[in-house]
């Protein structure tokens, strides 16, 4: 349907409402044509909402102006502007008519322009995501596989005169930097299935129990000696999410903090139950997070602690990654020192929400 005739039928609806009812209206006010032109000018704003441009709103405002006076107007049925008073009445109607019409139109298009910029600074908050992306993408992924290119030409070149422990301390760091490659590759899986579906995810309604035991036992197949304390609501809590991409935020996060925050105690993963949302903990006792990279430790930067990421494995990708995912889920990703190390936490609703895009 083309925007003409749409405008052309939501305007003639509008105005058929308005004279019906200000029909019935008249019977029992039949002396009081002030309140009809109000029917009018309701019914105008009601079209103007749900129409495009200002031509829909002032035909309206002129053939209800014709209709006041053609319809409920004495002598009925007969156009009449020269009575007493009348000429001003009905011009002050139609400028109140024109003026509500120009008025409700400019705020929906101030609206629409709104609604615009909106989607372009979400746009562009993408865009910024995916070269934060691509940037922890090309240093992350070269520095395992720097490791493992020269430890296994260390190996080859030298594998005559190694003692057994050194050819075992080689092969165990080759493991190690595969097993990194390959979190790597999930991660990254992760946000092309995102990117995939235009930034949105398919949920269904999951157990919080189930999901963060899954987690935990991934995590214990990749690190057997983590060691994990988790703590759980006892009520059985049952939220939409994308459970595999749960589990991915759950696994970065804590494998983070195994990893990088030297912690002196357990990590603990815990969930509390909010109102509305659902919240993930995981604390770790260890050396914390400069405050300086507080602020931007989702934006895809490398870094851990305070140290710079060449050193080690940076967890910059990750943190991006869970990031991508819990904005996915119309949810919220924070991370904040406490006086023994670093906590990260993360939000869910328990209900199902538009997605804004």
């Amino acid at each position: 349907m083309s925007s003409t005739l749409k405008n052309f039928i939501l305007t003639f609806c509008g105005l058929a409402a308005a004279t019906i009812f200000a029909f019935f209206f008249s019977h029992f006010a039949p002396e009081n044509s002030g309140n009809i032109a109000l029917i009018y000018i309701l019914a105008l704003i009601i079209t103007v909402r749900y129409t495009d441009g200002y031509l829909p709103g002032f035909l309206f405002s002129v053939i209800a102006v014709i209709c006041v006076n053609y319809i409920f107007t004495y002598p009925y049925f007969e156009l009449n502007f020269t009575l007493a008073g009348y000429p001003i009445t009905f011009l002050e109607m139609l400028g109140v008519a024109l003026l509500t019409s120009t008025m409700t139109t400019n705020l929906k298009q101030q609206a629409q322009m709104i609604t615009e910029k909106d989607k372009l600074l979400s746009e562009t908050e993408k865009e910024k995501m995916r070269a934060n992306l691509l940037r922890a993408v090309s240093h992350d992924l070269r520095t395992p596989l720097t490791g493992i290119i020269g430890a296994s030409s260390s190996y080859l070149e030298s594998r005559d005169i190694l003692a057994e422990e050194e050819k075992i301390a080689i092969v165990t760091h080759i493991q190690e930097d595969a097993n990194w490659l390959l979190n790597m590759v999930e991660n990254l899986l992760s946000v092309t299935r995102i990117h995939n579906q235009s930034s949105k995810v398919k949920k269904t309604d999951e157990s919080v129990e189930e999901i963060v035991s899954a987690a935990i036992l991934r995590l214990k197949k990749r690190l057997p000696d983590a060691s994990v304390t988790v703590s759980v609501p006892d009520e059985l809590l049952i939220i939409p999410m994308d459970a595999i991409l749960i589990e991915q935020v759950l696994i970065n996060l804590l494998e983070n903090a195994i990893i990088h925050a030297q912690s002196t105690k357990p990590i603990l993963c815990y969930v509390e139950n909010g109102a509305k949302f659902v919240t993930f903990h995981v604390k770790d006792f260890g050396v914390g997070i400069d405050p300086e990279r507080l602020r931007n430790i989702f934006d895809g930067n490398s870094y851990i602690g305070n140290y710079e990421s060449d050193s080690n494995k940076g967890m910059g990708i990750g943190l991006s990654i869970c990031k991508t995912i819990i904005t996915a889920h119309n949810g919220t990703i924070n991370a904040q020192n406490h006086s023994q190390g670093t906590e990260f936490y993360f939000t869910l609703p328990k209900e199902e929400v538009a997605y804004e895009s």
